[in-house]
């Protein structure tokens, strides 16, 4: 490989590295072509980043981007998925693709910030809900309260309602 082309590489990792939310390491030893271009375009239909990186390479981009922690993870034959959105989706595909493909493919660890995460913090963080859905059960959470409220505030009302109810078709009856 030219030097060119190796100064790209690490010019295009090294604005990955500092664009993107999450970076999950993953051993990609036993995978035929097929299964990895499968697993390339689930996670590419999210918007995530799927390569195979030269660990020399990755090392130099994390090095030059402030992130010397980060080159240690770059060991024996690695694939490295970046996501540039929610932190919960590149997690949740990988685990789920390990789960129902019974790959051999393996989560060495990942990134989150200037964060270095295990590949159990990184399962962890597969099962974690989305954004949106957390900021659901926060909304529900701050609704509960006066929803209760009111249905106590409305419940005398309501009674009332219903006996007056009762009685004018007690009086029709008659």
């Amino acid at each position: 490989m030219s030097k060119e082309k190796k100064a790209q590489i690490i010019d295009s990792l090294e604005e990955s590295f500092a664009k993107c939310s999450i970076g999950v390491l993953t051993d990609y030893r036993g995978l035929s072509v097929a299964e990895i271009t499968i697993l390339r375009r689930k996670l590419k239909e999210l918007g995530i980043e799927y390569r195979v990186v030269k660990n020399t390479l990755a090392r130099l981009a994390a090095e030059r981007v402030d992130r010397a922690d980060l080159a240690v993870s770059f060991e024996g034959p690695v694939a490295l998925a970046l996501g540039y959105g929610s932190i919960v989706e590149p997690a949740r595909v990988l685990t789920d693709y390990i789960s129902t493909s019974k790959s051999v493919l393996t989560i060495k660890g990942g990134f989150l910030g200037d964060r270095l995460l295990t590949s159990e913090e990184v399962s962890t963080l597969s099962k974690l809900p989305s954004r949106e859905l957390l900021l659901a059960m926060v909304l529900g959470a701050m609704q509960s309260p006066i929803a209760a409220l009111v249905n106590c505030l409305n419940a005398p009302i309501a009674g009332m309602a219903r006996v007056l109810e009762a009685r004018i078709k007690q009086l029709e009856g008659e």
